[in-house]
């Protein structure tokens, strides 16, 4: 994690310093680095817009209640499902419905042309272009950028992080290449480390890349489906946002007997970096907590120990009691 500025936080009288943590009379409060304070995050990502990330990669992550990120290209994407140009791609309407299901349809360059190989302002138009098509078709706006075939430098990296999240600068590549003990070796070491891991996946069945068998990848997200309490599986915008918000969030914090008040600060746009940050309270023996933010009651989730709670890191005064 970054170095965060320090803020001044009062417990007692006493004067402490905290990155949007505290630890005082057996009481740790602090903003987990993964949503629900998870060990670490993984980020499913899928190039290219294929016909099949729509009719098997979505009913399989639907079914298990995962959210993947689409990189597409649109000029390859059919406009509809009766003018068909390209079996093997996915439809403009089939890309809606995954979008308004909380995957993630974003941009992979309007032509999959490499854009260190281009000019500057040809660059502009292959992200322009695809930001455009993709908000006309989905409604929803591209804030994150894939590089075709991996390929940036810092110029293009400049324009193609312009007014995003993030974009895709590194990748675990699964493919027919790589071994089911690959990939669990890959996911145990996010674990160890408590790292975000963003997989590249092209072909299931078909095209680069292609998997031997589609069931490697199921039994594969059945393997970290069995893990969801350590592993957040969001999208690469979801992810990227949170722990950005998390790295630049400074709180002040006091404490004044069962009552804790903090209040966030995050100077970031709001327009992009929205996502809700976890928020943890630990205390041997601890029974119940309630929080509030501004007016609104927080949905509070308690385990042994432990409780947790979403909040608004731009919303505002945290009131928190603890029993």
């Amino acid at each position: 994690m970054n170095t965060l500025k320090s803020i001044a936080v009062l417990f007692c009288c006493s004067i402490l310093f905290s990155n949007c943590s505290s630890n005082t009379d057996n009481v740790n409060v602090y903003v987990a680095k993964y949503k629900e304070d998870k060990l670490c995050a993984i980020s499913y990502t899928y190039d290219d817009g294929m016909k099949e990330h729509y009719t098997l990669v979505f009913p399989e992550m639907e079914k298990r209640k995962m959210k993947g990120t689409f990189w597409v290209n649109g000029i390859s994407i059919n406009i509809d499902n009766e003018a068909v140009r390209d079996t093997g791609r996915a439809s403009w309407p089939e890309l809606k419905e995954m979008a308004i299901k909380g995957h993630e349809i974003s941009n992979h360059g309007w032509s999959h042309a490499n854009l260190t190989k281009i000019s500057p302002d040809e660059v502009k138009v292959e992200i322009g272009k695809n930001d455009s098509i993709i908000l006309a078709n989905t409604g929803i706006p591209s804030r994150t950028f894939c590089y075709p075939y991996n390929a940036r430098n810092e110029e293009v990296t400049a324009l193609a992080s312009e007014g995003r999240v993030g974009t895709r600068t590194r990748q675990f590549a699964m493919s027919y290449k790589l071994s089911p003990e690959d990939f669990d070796r890959w996911v145990n070491t996010l674990l160890e480390t408590k790292d975000w891991g963003v997989a590249m996946i092209h072909g299931i069945t078909y095209g680069y890349d292609a998997f031997t068998s589609p069931d490697i990848l199921w039994n594969h997200f059945d393997q970290v489906k069995a893990l969801e309490d350590s592993i957040w599986v969001g999208t690469f915008h979801d992810v990227g946002a949170y722990l950005k918000e998390f790295e630049e969030l400074e709180c002040e914090i006091t404490r004044k007997g069962s009552k804790i008040t903090i209040t966030p600060h995050l100077a970031l746009d709001k327009e992009l970096f929205n996502e809700p940050l976890t928020m943890v309270v630990e205390e041997e023996g601890l029974k119940k907590v309630s929080a509030i933010q501004g007016e609104k009651e927080l949905t509070v989730r308690s385990l042994p120990g432990k409780a947790m709670f979403e909040f608004d890191p731009y919303g505002g005064i945290i009131e928190v009691k603890v029993k």
